[in-house]
């Protein structure tokens, strides 16, 4: 066994011997030049603070519902420099990061949730091809597959939900699942096939991007967010060269939680790691199948999922970690180590394709992780400014549905969702340093060595979860 593992830690390195620690979204695609940062005071009706999807989501519905409204949104560094331009981009109706995670936090809700998530994932298509976005959909839809026999149980509740809340979904057994994607550990599988599917992210943002300036926002970037303090005219909000008085600020920081000192009390960063292959050869590509090109993802305790990019490189995440104070960019995930346990997982998922493969690309990227895992909503200075974050990495299209009910929180709408629960309340707190480190590290090694191992590691993660951490799902 111990030659064994070697083997697997020196294949990995081997692999990962000339690849790119940045992500594969932004790299692929040509430069651009930002947008010039704020160098003179200003006012607008409407401040955004955050250039990623719930920002730019915000931005363009904002202009879309009043052409009038002055809309100024300041990003810290570049359009989609964090979470938005790392995920895997595999696109969910899902608002509240699963129907299971949603029935969880919101049992009397998730009829009607799961009836808005749709309309979200509609109307996001609708806005894509609206301004002309190209970005790579791909509507293969969503699919959760069995490790083993083990989660065959996870498979048939999904697919039990899935028939409940009105979605359009297969099962499959073994056989039905290996037509559909060669893997030996796959046994079974639940298959959403209608509105959800895979994207690239960072030609989403861009595209965002640009329909918000041709919409008439005011996009600085290179702008980040200082301080602010409520004044007669608003609230202003200072950055290096210049202010911006608003009448109205919504903070679309997620894990980053900027804007108010607070909003980390309920949000923490954590990483979640990723491996991109070469494209594959259409000889690989016929030993994996995957005809559908589905967006995965399986029942491990310490999940991986999965996808295909349009060139076909297989995207394969998973590896959760978190760095002390909320570091958002460790110097760590930009060296091979912290990859190698994930790229074994992806031997063990592809076996046929793991003498021959090489990651070209690998990263970690922040996810605003809370007790919820889905979007929640704090107000602050008599609510007039209000963070919408913690989407938890289902974010690509929930963050459009975040960002709709968070500008009617902020004007004071009063619409069915600004009165659902998950609109009125917030996430449990999340302690403090240096008790946040030292629970994550633990609780990131027994999910580590939860399956292999067992004993006190079940007893840890079930105490995690009772106090409303649901590490699991």
């Amino acid at each position: 066994m111990p030659d064994d593992t070697n083997d697997s830690t020196q294949k990995a390195l081997n692999a990962l011997a000339n690849t790119r620690f940045t992500t594969f979204w932004l790299d692929s695609l040509d430069p651009v030049t930002d947008e010039p940062a704020l160098q003179q005071d200003r006012q607008c009706d409407l401040l955004i603070v955050g250039g990623g999807f719930c920002g730019l989501w915000a931005s363009i519905q904002a202009k879309e519902q009043n052409p009038q409204r002055e809309v100024v949104l300041i990003e810290a560094k570049s359009v989609a420099n964090g979470a938005s331009g790392r995920p895997a981009a595999i696109m969910s109706t899902s608002v509240m990061h699963g129907i299971d995670n949603t029935e969880r936090i919101f049992p009397a809700d998730v009829a009607e949730l799961e009836s808005l998530g749709r309309e979200n994932m509609d109307g996001f298509r609708q806005a894509v091809e609206r301004y002309g976005i190209d970005c790579d959909l791909e509507w293969g839809g969503e699919m959760k597959v069995s490790i083993g026999d083990q989660g065959l149980d996870t498979v048939e509740e999904d697919y039990q939900l899935y028939l409940k809340y009105g979605h359009q979904a297969i099962k499959l057994d073994k056989a039905g699942i290996q037509a559909e994607i060669k893997s030996p550990i796959f046994h079974g599988g639940v298959w959403s096939q209608k509105r959800s599917g895979t994207v690239h992210p960072g030609k989403l943002v861009r595209g965002l991007k640009q329909a918000a300036l041709e919409l008439g926002v005011k996009l600085y970037e290179n702008t980040p967010h200082l301080s602010n303090f409520k004044t007669s005219d608003g609230i202003t909000v200072t950055t290096p060269q210049a202010n911006i008085t608003a009448r109205k600020v919504l903070l679309a920081t997620n894990a980053w939680a900027a804007g108010h000192r607070h909003i980390s009390r309920r949000v923490a960063a954590i990483r979640d790691r990723i491996i991109v292959t070469e494209p594959l050869t259409e000889a690989q590509m016929q030993q994996i199948g995957w005809q559908h090109r589905q967006g995965i993802y399986d029942t491990r305790t310490q999940l991986n999922y999965m996808r295909l990019t349009a060139d076909n490189r297989i995207l394969f995440g998973g590896r959760l970690d978190y760095f002390f104070g909320n570091d958002t960019d460790p110097a760590l995930d930009k060296t091979p180590q912290p990859f190698i346990r994930l790229a074994q997982s992806f031997y063990r998922t592809f076996p046929q394709l793991a003498d021959d493969i090489r990651f070209s690309y690998a990263w970690s990227g922040p996810i605003g992780l809370t007790t919820r895992m889905a979007v929640h909503y704090q107000k602050y200075h008599d609510g007039d400014m209000v963070f919408a974050g913690g989407y938890s990495g289902f974010g690509v299209t929930a963050s459009r549905f975040g960002a709709r009910v968070g500008l009617a929180i902020l004007d004071k709408q009063d619409i069915p969702e600004t009165r659902m629960q998950f609109a009125r309340t917030v996430p449990d707190y999340i302690p403090p340093e240096p008790f946040r480190w030292i629970g994550a590290r633990i609780t990131m090694y027994a999910l580590d060595t939860l399956d292999e191992k067992g004993g006190w590691r079940k007893l840890w993660v079930a105490m995690v979860q009772k106090m409303g951490f649901p590490i699991t799902l």
